[in-house]
């Protein structure tokens, strides 16, 4: 039976559509046009315009353009009268491929692990920590110390990844060896180290699921609405949300329960008691000696050297692994129920390019790879993504180049901030939504015009890489982020 469609010359039938799209029609949201702060005078936006002819133009109001997502391996594409049109990517449906032809296309050398190399970067990194301290101290002027405890706590953080190599075990086939320099590394920057590496396996094995997640996972829009305003503003102003790691040992996140420290958490089994009881022993003497150390140098001294690098490399650590799952410019599926799966929740993580840093952080930022097959070496990372990419086809997300240093990933981490608030409390694959009076809140940003001040107030249209927000006489301001 033939479809029609009105036109202003009446009814005509609509223009044939290939049988090649025999696939699920999803709803596309409409993508708002771009705005700028000069062409903002009025909430209306001018609807969309079809057929001329001598009758005008008629304004037609669209809820949502028809979306084909395929699951098939080639390229998707439409063809309307002759005419191929590419249909947009839909990153929650399906994998045409599974997990094994991943791992398949992965060198077999790149699944290797030697512990000599791994202990050759653990000996780097620490000559590299006691040889900046050094230096601080020798030189010990106003101008060093900043730089210090930049550097210092760039350090830290590589020091943390290692450790976090030896839970995984890709730092050696020795599970004693890796339990030693975990310990040791961890425990130098106050890491509980089993208890930290059983609630990151949790991550692991839950990756992108919205409950069962362990670590940045969204709120539900019930406990999102709970909170506190002064707690939802910590959560999504900076800098707390650059602070949150030592608190997130102690407490989890909101919605969950228990403490790395603590044997009875429910973070843990019975049998992996001994182990916690371990780490947090070892947490304890770290930090009785800095206490220690405190009495011998001095606490200001003390607070130099080892007190503000600490929070810079807490800083590190909550950037990196936040932006690992947000941050991205097209929003991302999270998903419950029997929607989710190790493969499609492992393809919600993000690569980054962190330029120079690269290196000294031991290519965490290539982190696709790392989560599916989290026993990789960090040393093969690369390697094994190159070789992944052409199964991993339009699921993988190349990231941005960096210059020397990752300074565009703030911009992508504010910009989350402000955009990814919640998930629907139903269904099984969501997306971020946005709390548009918290977002209005976060932006306060001012036009200053002779006497006239503009400030954001009730309304905030996020679109894309802009958002747009508007007083209560409409005056308004892209924020291009």
């Amino acid at each position: 039976m033939a479809s029609w469609v009105l036109s202003q010359c009446g009814i005509r039938p609509l223009p044939h559509v290939s049988t090649i799209l025999r696939t699920r029609i999803a709803a596309k949201p409409i993508k708002l046009p771009a705005l700028t702060k000069n062409n903002i005078t009025d909430l209306g936006f001018g609807s969309t315009r079809i057929s001329s002819g001598r009758f005008g133009s008629w304004g037609v109001k669209v809820s949502a353009p028809l979306r084909v997502a395929s699951t098939e391996d080639e390229e998707e594409r439409m063809i309307i009268n002759g005419d191929e049109e590419e249909i947009e990517f839909d990153p929650g449906s399906p994998p045409p491929f599974k997990l094994a032809d991943v791992k398949a296309a992965i060198p077999k050398h790149c699944w290797v692990k030697d512990p000599w190399r791994s202990m050759s970067y653990v000996v780097r990194d620490v000559v590299v920590v006691f040889g900046l301290a050094f230096v601080a101290v020798c030189i010990n002027k106003w101008y060093v110390w900043p730089l210090y405890w930049v550097a210092q706590g760039t350090m830290f953080w590589a020091l943390f990844v290692l450790g976090h190599d030896c839970g995984h075990g890709s730092f050696s086939n020795n599970q004693k060896l890796n339990s030693v320099v975990g310990h040791l590394l961890h425990s130098s920057i106050l890491v509980p180290y089993h208890g930290w590496r059983i609630s990151h396996r949790t991550h692991h094995q839950n990756h992108g699921h919205v409950e069962n997640d362990e670590s940045w996972h969204p709120l539900s829009e019930r406990i999102y609405r709970t909170l506190d305003k002064t707690t939802q503003m910590l959560r999504f102003t900076l800098p707390f949300p650059l602070l949150a790691y030592p608190f997130y040992l102690w407490n989890r996140s909101p919605g969950k329960t228990g403490s790395h420290f603590e044997p009875s958490s429910d973070l843990f089994v019975p049998s992996e008691k001994k182990d916690v009881i371990t780490s947090t022993v070892c947490w304890t003497a770290m930090a009785a000696l800095l206490v220690g150390l405190s009495f011998v140098i001095g606490p200001i001294q003390t607070l130099k050297l080892y007190g503000i690098p600490y929070w810079v490399f807490v800083m590190w650590l909550d950037l990196v692994t936040y932006l690992h799952h947000h941050g991205h410019e097209d929003k991302l599926p999270w998903y419950r129920g029997k929607e989710w799966s190790y493969l499609r929740g492992g393809l919600t993580t993000l690569d980054r390019d962190y330029g120079l840093i690269n290196n000294i952080h031991h290519d965490i930022g290539t982190h696709v790879v790392h989560h599916l097959f989290p026993q990789i070496p960090h040393y093969h990372l690369v390697e094994a993504t190159e070789a992944a990419k052409p199964v991993f086809g339009k699921y993988y997300r190349e990231p941005k180049k960096s210059g020397p240093l990752p300074f565009h990933l703030l911009g992508n981490f504010i910009t989350s901030l402000i955009k990814d608030h919640y998930v629907s409390d139903s269904g099984d694959v969501v997306y971020y939504q946005t709390d548009p009076k918290l977002s209005s809140n976060l932006l306060q940003w001012r036009i200053h015009g002779g006497e006239e001040q503009f400030r954001i107030a009730p309304v905030v249209i996020i679109s894309q890489n802009r958002i747009v927000a508007f007083d209560s006489l409409r005056r308004g301001i892209t924020l291009q982020l």
